[in-house]
Formats: C-alpha cells, sequence, structure tokens
C-alpha cells in the first residue's frame, strides 16, 4: 500500500438496527474527525442504506452494502443488484464475508462474480478472507488464504479493492489475534496481492474494540479495520477511529 492511500475504518451492522438506531448513532458520531488520515465507512441492513445515505454524505462517512448479486435484474427474490447499491448511494459493498461463505454457503467462484459485477458498477470490494481455527491449528492458514485470494488471478490491477483479513475464530467470540499473529499474516497477504498484481489496503477485523484498536492499527502492513459488533454504538466506534488516526498520524 502506498503511503497516500488513507486507513480505512468500516463498520459492519450485520443484521442490526433500526431507523430509529441509525437517527441516534448518527446523532452521537458526529463525523469523520480527520478524513485526511482516516476514511470512515459504514455497512447497515439494505434497509437503512437509503435512510442513512444523505447524512452519512453530510458528515464524511461513505455507505457500504453487506452483500450484492451479480445480475443486472430480473427473477431473483431476495436478491439486490450493484445499480440498486449506487441508487442508494453505496461505494463499498462487503463480499466473502465468513458468515456468509459459511452459513449461506457461497464459493469463491460466486465471490468472483460478484466482485465483477461490482466493479462494471463503479463499487469497490471489500473482499474478506480468513482461516478457522482448526485450519490455523493445522498450519494452513497460508494456504487457505492464497485460495481465497487466488480469485483476483486476472483482475484489473487498477480495480478499486480493498482486503480484509477476519480470522473466523476472532470474529463475534471476543478473542482477538495476537500483534505476532497480525503482522506476520498480514505480511503473507501483503506479498500475495502484490505477486497477484494489486497493491491495495489490507484491513483487519476480527472482535476490534476500543481496547486492542491501538495496539492492531500499529501493527506493520494494517490499514485500518472491519469492525463489528463495537461499530453499532457511536462512543466505541469512534475511538476505533481515534486509535486510527493517531496510527496514521
Amino acid at each position: 500500500m502506498s503511503s497516500e492511500k488513507r486507513r480505512l475504518i468500516a463498520g459492519n451492522w450485520k443484521m442490526n438496527g433500526s431507523i430509529q438506531d441509525a437517527n441516534d448513532f448518527m446523532d452521537a458520531f458526529g463525523g469523520n474527525p480527520a478524513p485526511d488520515h482516516v476514511e470512515v465507512a459504514l455497512m447497515p441492513p439494505f434497509t437503512l442504506l437509503h435512510p442513512m445515505s444523505d447524512r452519512l454524505a453530510s458528515i464524511g462517512v461513505a455507505l457500504g452494502a453487506q452483500n450484492v448479486y451479480y445480475e443486472d435484474k430480473g427473477a431473483f427474490t431476495g436478491s439486490i443488484c450493484p445499480m440498486m447499491l449506487r441508487d442508494a448511494g453505496c461505494h463499498y459493498v462487503i463480499l466473502g464475508h465468513s458468515e456468509r461463505r459459511s452459513i449461506i454457503g457461497e464459493s469463491n467462484a460466486q465471490i468472483r462474480n460478484k466482485m465483477n459485477a461490482s466493479w462494471l458498477h463503479g463499487l469497490e470490494p471489500i473482499l474478506c478472507i480468513g482461516e478457522t481455527l482448526e485450519q490455523r491449528e493445522k498450519g494452513i492458514t497460508n494456504a487457505v488464504l492464497a485460495e481465497q485470494l487466488a480469485i483476483l488471478k486476472g483482475a484489473p490491477r487498477d480495480a478499486a479493492l480493498t482486503v480484509a483479513y477476519e480470522p473466523v475464530w476472532a470474529i463475534g467470540t471476543g478473542v482477538t489475534a495476537s500483534v505476532d499473529q497480525v503482522t506476520e499474516t498480514h505480511a503473507f497477504i501483503h506479498e500475495e496481492l502484490n505477486r497477484l498484481g494489486h497493491d491495495c489496503r489490507v484491513l483487519y477485523g476480527g472482535s476490534v474494540n476500543p481496547g486492542n484498536a491501538e495496539d492492531l492499527m500499529a501493527c506493520p502492513g494494517v490499514e485500518g479495520a472491519l469492525v463489528g459488533g463495537a461499530s453499532l454504538k457511536a462512543d466505541s466506534f469512534m475511538e476505533i477511529v481515534k486509535a486510527a488516526v493517531k496510527a496514521a498520524s
């Protein structure tokens, strides 16, 4: 990643939040405190994209979605296409989150199709990769991550892209990877991305909170965070943003 690129703190609300919750959050959050150093984005549920779009834009927070389908329109009940996300004001879309891989059964091929559709319509994917605890204990973390990143083969090198490393065993568990684990794994991810011809931000995700954010943001190769539960409250999310600002300064 070049030094000119800003760090990104992105909040994934998952299946949480009402319009009242969204308004309360935006009232309390205030805005991005250091837009020159850090980019801030929120990924609320589909129902909140339109209601939050203008207000977030006015306080310097980018909007993203948690998923997308790869067709432009048609008989795909329950799906959302890239143009709908753009119409709602989205810049980002999360793809390949472990919850969708494990619960919904999304394949790497489906994720690549979604990436292609996102790029075609001007969305920036946040590609999530990560290993299970069993895979880490077997010592195959790098092989798993390389397989997940392999969907970038042949992708346009100038395509807008962010990668988020989220060890599956740390998502929503309260367990965070150690500084050494994060540093070592991010180094491998950057190396693999460079091999594939991509120079992009790599975020860390997995039980990121105000208590560990400063240490995580100081790790070499970490250029931001994909935040889950701690992004639902404005004060805790702001503390993580401030940790990124400190690391970038």
